[in-house]
């Protein structure tokens, strides 16, 4: 009994001497799960990548009228310009800026009450009544630098990746050699956008190629065809003008006034700059809407590849226009 008692204790004990090892591995174990690995070891973590912020598109402003400020009539020059105090950008003034005869007293006495608070921020253009003087002198006088060289009135400038180039209409003025080909206003027009060949394209000045007002004589100017020729051959998008008294916009269309979805000009008349109304007769060919009982101001936002244009209507007054368009010269991307 005793020797069996003796195997048992001896067994026992060499079952607890083989497991001690084992206890001994176990919190070693654990520890190896646990630990933290040396920085050498870590594994790659992934990182998550923040999405790129979208720089947002620069956009810029330009906004105005022509046929503006009459001491006979100053109230609606004075509600134009309360609209365009509220909007920031560039003003573009197409012509027929201080009547009755846009001499430096009604440039000081008609046009500064009003629209002379933007003068700093205005890109002019000459009307025929700043011909009531033969050289404009009073136009130049007011404007110095900002209307071009003394005695041309065209010039050009950029906004962002607008080309905006400013003609004088006036084709039969004193000392502007026409607007024919090979005129010196239509050689540097070809030369001036020649130089610009991947901008996207806006015009003005006071007359207009195409235009449904009552008088004919006095609404279409055929002797503008050959710039509007330069323009389309460049692929210019927009021509803005005034001298009818209201408002008229046109769908796309090349120099012939045949419709051009895909290459053609958008003319918009805006003559609402505050010195009267002028009834438009029928309306021609493309020509998409149009009203003669508003002033207002045509605002055009220019981004990169496209466009918009809001026409703001006096306060009190209801009609309203607005659309948008992309760019002829700019990749599709941008479009």
């Amino acid at each position: 009994m005793l020797g069996y008692i003796g195997r048992r204790k001896k067994l026992a004990f060499q079952l607890v001497l083989s497991l001690v090892p084992l206890m001994l591995m176990v919190p070693a174990y654990a520890r190896a799960q646990t630990q933290s690995p040396r920085p050498t070891d870590r594994p790659p973590r992934a990182r998550n990548k923040a999405p790129k912020k979208q720089s947002p598109e620069r956009a810029f402003v330009l906004v105005g009228a022509g046929d503006i400020a009459s001491c006979k009539n100053p109230e609606g020059a004075r509600a134009t310009a309360k609209l365009i105090e509220q909007i920031p950008g560039t003003v573009f003034a197409a012509g027929d800026l201080a009547y009755e005869k846009g001499s430096a007293e009604d440039f000081k006495n008609c046009y500064d009450p009003a629209w002379g608070r933007f003068k700093e921020r205005t890109k002019p253009a000459l009307g025929n009544h700043e011909y009531e003087e033969p050289t404009a002198s009073g136009y130049f006088q007011y404007w110095g630098a900002q209307a071009g060289p003394a005695g041309k009135g065209y010039y050009s400038f950029d906004l962002g990746e607008w080309h905006i180039v400013v003609m004088n209409t006036n084709c039969s003025a004193q000392g502007l050699g026409g607007c024919d080909q090979g005129s010196p206003q239509e050689t540097w027009l070809k030369e001036d956008l020649a130089k610009h060949p991947n901008a996207c394209v806006l015009a003005y000045g006071h007359h207009a190629l195409f235009s449904s007002g009552f008088f004919k004589k006095h609404a279409v100017h055929p002797e503008l065809k050959q710039l509007w020729e330069d323009l389309y051959a460049a692929h210019a998008d927009l021509v803005l003008a005034g001298h009818e008294h209201s408002y008229e916009r046109f769908a796309m269309q090349d120099p012939e006034g045949d419709p051009d979805p895909v290459h053609g000009i958008r003319e918009i008349v805006a003559g609402t700059g505050g010195r009267s109304h002028d009834l438009l007769g029928f309306a021609t060919p493309n020509s998409e809407i149009r009203d003669w009982g508003t002033y207002g101001v045509l605002k055009l936002t220019l981004f990169p590849g496209k466009y918009a244009w809001e026409f703001i209507p006096e306060e009190g007054k209801s009609f309203r226009d607005s659309g948008s368009g992309v760019c002829h010269n700019q990749p599709a991307e941008a479009k």
